[in-house]
């Protein structure tokens, strides 16, 4: 069954977007398990959209088990959303997500973005996810 997705507040929404922070997603693997990994992430609308090339261990573990949970931290203030996914296995899409990513994660480096698309992510084949948050936690500065 699939939650409802949450409205994020405007100071989480901040949060995510202003700067290229690092997340760290859990998954669950088939022994029951926690695995964690540190990925890129983009936020759009209410979903929180995370990209990975085929075969790696938490893409694997989300297309069995879709529920996830990501925290994105800069020292003290953190944000932590827990929900499921939706599989977006459309190559053009994924493609677009994991170029996006790149630009916004390089942007004080445009052309070494550019190269890691054409010679990396192009070559491979990428997965993307959006996570829809059905819950969220923080802790920032100047929140309630």
């Amino acid at each position: 069954m699939t939650a409802l997705t949450l409205a994020l507040p405007d100071t989480v929404r901040a949060f995510l977007t202003g700067a290229s922070r690092f997340a760290t997603i859990a998954t669950i693997n088939p022994d029951g398990a926690p695995h964690q990994t540190v990925i890129w992430f983009a936020l759009d609308g209410e979903e929180i959209v995370v990209n990975a090339a085929e075969g790696r261990r938490w893409s694997e573990n989300l297309r069995r088990d879709p529920r996830a949970s990501l925290m994105v931290e800069a020292g003290y203030e953190w944000v932590s959303l827990r929900g499921e996914v939706v599989v977006v296995d459309d190559q053009e899409q994924a493609q677009g997500d994991i170029a996006a990513m790149a630009r916004r994660y390089h942007a004080d480096v445009p052309d070494h973005a550019e190269e890691l698309i054409v010679a990396r992510f192009q070559r491979q084949e990428r997965v993307s996810f959006r996570l829809r948050p059905a819950a969220v936690n923080y802790t920032l500065e100047g929140a309630p």
